[in-house]
């Protein structure tokens, strides 16, 4: 079992709060996702980063990524362990009031990870998965568990039933399963 360590070494935040920190200490995204970004803000040129992410992955996808899962990324083994929910800083980042909601809405919520192993990494480096959580709970399934509208109880328990799960996200579900 991969046992999590703290965080990427010199990769700070400034608002451990609600950024950083053990459970979010490195954000992926996948470049899949840019066509997308591109063509909904009127084919504004996207570099990599450009939603904040420490890695632009590609092949990464929410929908095959469990919780719990664990990549080598040159040295680092890091655990995948949440979806992003963006603050306001990303509307402000691009500029466009509406940008956090049109982020949710659209379920391209990139990855947290937490750090197993520390070590190095840098672009280019092959993403190579090196233990796959024993449990089919995606990342994109609990993203998709924050969306308006009746919830499934099955679904709910079976994300609450990962290992993995972290605090916060046990205690949204567990709110969410009993309402």
């Amino acid at each position: 079992m991969c046992t999590p360590n703290k965080h990427l070494a010199g990769d700070g935040q400034a608002d451990l709060r609600v950024h950083g920190g053990p459970y979010k200490a490195v954000y992926s995204y996948p470049q899949e996702h840019y066509a997308f970004w591109q063509n909904h803000l009127g084919g504004a040129e996207l570099e990599a980063g450009a939603f904040g992410e420490n890695l632009t992955t590609l092949g990464l996808l929410e929908d095959q990524v469990r919780v719990g899962d664990c990549y080598q990324i040159g040295t680092a083994i890091l655990m995948a362990v949440q979806p992003r929910q963006p603050c306001f800083k990303l509307g402000l980042r691009f500029q466009n009031d509406r940008m956090v909601r049109d982020f949710e809405q659209a379920g391209r919520s990139g990855i947290y990870f937490r750090v197993i192993q520390e070590g190095t990494l840098q672009a280019g480096d092959s993403i190579t998965l090196v233990q796959q959580a024993p449990h089919a709970v995606t990342i994109q399934d609990l993203t998709d568990s924050l969306a308006s509208g009746p919830k499934d109880a099955h679904k709910l328990e079976a994300m609450l039933a990962v290992p993995e799960l972290i605090p916060s996200w046990r205690e949204r579900l567990t709110r969410m399963l009993e309402h």
